[in-house]
């Protein structure tokens, strides 16, 4: 379940650390939107992040327990993004509500990432501990 890169990092946390830059991403697509700035490549491009989204969050929640943020939560969100035109012929308070909704769902992936660290930080503390003294993990 938590196997290793070539860095030693956990698997986990490269996979929430990826899923962090797409919601990024996402959310340089929601000011593009605002700006009213954008062609059919960023179109096809926010497609793309919106995807990466999907996928990365199907094999977060594969891989580990997760409460917040919710998939629901996800899912709406990105549901209610179906285009940067789509996003662009919002009105500012519509805007303003999804920014709020990813602005929540990013703090929670970030607080997770947070949780997950500081555990995997006492795991290898405790192994580090109990090396000295003979015992197997």
């Amino acid at each position: 379940m938590f196997w290793s890169d070539q860095n030693g990092n956990p698997k986990w946390q490269l996979q929430i650390e990826n899923h962090l830059e797409c919601w990024k991403q996402f959310n340089h697509y929601l000011n593009t939107a605002r700006t009213k700035e954008f062609d059919a490549e960023a179109e096809n491009q926010f497609l793309e992040v919106k995807s990466l989204i999907i996928q990365e969050l199907e094999m977060i929640l594969a891989s580990i327990e997760c409460s917040s943020p919710t998939k629901e939560e996800i899912h709406a969100l990105i549901s209610g993004a179906h285009s940067i035109r789509y996003l662009s012929e919002m009105n500012d308070g519509g805007l303003r509500t999804l920014e709020n909704q990813w602005h929540k769902i990013y703090i929670a992936w970030q607080s997770l990432l947070g949780q997950l660290k500081m555990q995997q930080r006492n795991l290898d503390g405790q192994s580090a501990w109990s090396s000295l003294f003979g015992r197997k993990k």
